[in-house]
């Protein structure tokens, strides 16, 4: 399942209960009610996901403080992704249920990917082959900077 790692239950729950190994699990940032991390399985480098740190399975089931915080670091993910990677635009965007992709069921993230001009995106649809130019590390090193701003 994209997104998945081997484990029991909630990927999400699984990071978030685990600070400890927030380096193994990608992690970029936990604020509070929020957390962002890199997807383990990315379509293009940088590809991150924003979370709540509690289970929730969609934007209505947020509480009213977890809504700004989770605003909040979406900000921090376009400054990180602009300023860091240096890409020219960006694509965001949620699953919620199955049906719909989702391939973390139940727990609410949004996808939050850099783009670039004549970027290999097409790579994935067209010949199932995506490509990476440097590792989840190096990206994680690359990234992190950019959320250690004493709001954590």
């Amino acid at each position: 399942m994209a997104g998945e790692v081997p484990g029991e239950g909630c990927l999400f729950c699984r990071v978030v209960a685990a600070p400890e190994k927030d380096a193994d699990n990608l992690v970029l940032a936990r604020r509070g009610p929020v957390i962002a991390m890199l997807n383990r399985y990315p379509y293009i480098n940088g590809h991150m996901m924003v979370a709540p740190a509690r289970h929730a399975g969609c934007f209505g089931d947020l509480a009213p403080e977890e809504l700004p915080a989770f605003q909040s670091l979406l900000a921090d993910c376009e400054r990180a992704l602009r300023e860091g990677m240096r890409c020219g635009g960006m694509n965001g965007g949620w699953n919620i249920g199955r049906c719909a992709g989702a391939g973390v069921e139940g727990h609410l993230h949004l996808h939050v990917l850099p783009r670039w001009a004549g970027d290999v995106n097409f790579m994935t649809v067209t010949a199932g082959t995506r490509v990476i130019s440097e590792s989840l590390e190096q990206t994680r090193d690359r990234l992190l900077p950019y959320f250690r701003d004493g709001r954590e």
